[in-house]
């Protein structure tokens, strides 16, 4: 097997990208820290087409040379906004119809592997602070809450990783639904 070159993975550009039918899925990273995670979050919503990110609270926005580093130019490709306060953008998205899911560990949570996802309805999942998890606040105004499987010692993940691991099952459930 031969690695395939940069051509021969045939990229679109970044303005082909804003014009390419993205999944119905907007990500919100609340008080996320870590510039690193922040980049991480850009560059995996750019490989699977997500609509658009919300930064809320001391998230740090673009441009920043710590997020273009994770990033790589996925914070130019992908719709992004700011919103001081979480609970603006969950009111916001409620307006514009979204269904809110914190991604979090509660009492009544639905596992990952379980959730049913629409094909007429539009989403957005909140992911929290590396240390302290989405804020009781936001979990209070979400419509669920989802919780990935985990059956190890620790019991979290990473934001950025487990920003992977929803927007890839959320992208395998909505691309069947997506003109893509």
């Amino acid at each position: 097997m031969k690695k395939k070159t940069m051509l021969e993975l045939h990229r679109i550009s970044c303005e082909e990208f804003k014009k390419t039918c993205k999944i119905p899925l907007v990500v919100v990273l609340d008080d996320v820290r870590s510039l690193n995670n922040v980049g991480s979050v850009f560059r995996t919503s750019d490989a699977f087409v997500v609509e658009r990110i919300i930064l809320c609270g001391i998230t740090a926005t673009p441009p920043h040379p710590d997020i273009h580093k994770t990033a790589l130019g996925a914070e130019d490709s992908v719709e992004w906004c700011y919103y001081e306060q979480i609970t603006d953008a969950i009111d916001d998205l409620h307006k514009d119809g979204y269904v809110v899911c914190a991604i979090e560990q509660v009492n009544g949570s639905v596992s990952l592997n379980d959730f049913e996802v629409e094909q007429d309805k539009r989403y957005a999942v909140i992911l929290g602070n590396e240390v302290k998890g989405v804020h009781q606040q936001a979990v209070d105004m979400c419509d669920c809450c989802i919780e990935i499987p985990q059956y190890g010692t620790k019991h979290s993940l990473n934001v950025s990783i487990s920003a992977g691991i929803v927007i890839w099952q959320f992208f395998n459930k909505l691309v069947l639904f997506t003109k893509l």
